[in-house]
Parts: C-alpha cells; sequence; structure tokens
C-alpha cells in the first residue's frame, strides 16, 4: 500500500520521476547510501515528530542530526519522535521507507536547509527498499514544504 501510494503521488504529480525498488534493503541511511551509490549525506531523511496534538515530518540529509536549541526555537517545543508503530498509522509507510510523498494523512512538512549542499538527494519511497533520486528544491515544491534550519552536521 505504501509504495502504491508514493507511485500514484509521482504519477499524478511528477511522472518525470522513477521510483526505484532495489533488491536490497535501503531501510538506513548507511545501507541506503551503498545501494544507490551515493554519500551517506545525500540520503534524504524524514523524521516524523509530534509537535503538541499535530504530526510534523522533517526532511533532512543524512548525515545530520536534529539541533535541540534550533529546533526548541523554531517549534516552542523539545523535539519528541513519534513511537515506533505510529509512525506507519500517521504516514502510511514503514519506518525504513519513510518519505513526505504519498501520505496517509496530511501532515506539514518541512526541508531542513542542509537539503540545498545536494543537487540530487535520494529519499525513501514508501518502502525499505525503494527510492527516487530527486533535487531538493523539487522535494519542497511537490510537498509544499517551508524550508528551515533545524539541524547540526
Amino acid at each position: 500500500m505504501s509504495l502504491a501510494s508514493v507511485k500514484q503521488f509521482f504519477s499524478r504529480h511528477a511522472p518525470d520521476i522513477d521510483v526505484i525498488e532495489l533488491e536490497q534493503s535501503t531501510a538506513t541511511v548507511a545501507l541506503a547510501a551503498e545501494g544507490h551509490g551515493v554519500e551517506p549525506a545525500q540520503i534524504a531523511k524524514t523524521l516524523a515528530l509530534r509537535v503538541g496534538d499535530d504530526v510534523i515530518l522533517i526532511v533532512t540529509r543524512g548525515d545530520a542530526r536534529l539541533d535541540n536549541k534550533k529546533y526548541k526555537a523554531r517549534f516552542g517545543t523539545k523535539a519528541r519522535m513519534l513511537d515506533l508503530d505510529e509512525v506507519e498509522e500517521e504516514t502510511g509507510h514503514p519506518v525504513g521507507g519513510v518519505c513526505p510523498f504519498g501520505l496517509a494523512k496530511p501532515h506539514s512538512i518541512y526541508c531542513d536547509e542542509s537539503l540545498k549542499a545536494f543537487d540530487v538527494v535520494v529519499p525513501a519511497a514508501g518502502a525499505t527498499n525503494a527510492a527516487v533520486h530527486i533535487s531538493p528544491k523539487r522535494i519542497a515544491e511537490l510537498t509544499g514544504a517551508e524550508w528551515i534550519d533545524v539541524s547540526a552536521l
């Protein structure tokens, strides 16, 4: 279902982008980088967090971590990742395949400024072996994401 919803999203909104399915798992940054022949930093990981009663998604580069001070300044609260069982319920995607495309529910999406270091990044595509190659600018355009700076390298 999740992979299908992502393929449907791209079919509808960006038919020029192909979902790439590999034989091996790409569920971690390291596995995804190896599978797609890119540096770990070029993997665009999607973090699912709770802000009050809302769920937000932040897409950031693979080697970045959230900067707690920047996050709190932007969102007014401490960063709180969703529990593993909540991730699929909220996004429709399994852990390791979470992306901002083809979501089960509408959520606010943010792209971290760290992604702008690359012309092309590789986010997951709704399955633990699927991804797309896409520019950070295009991710933001397709998902209506807001650009923010909440990461530390």
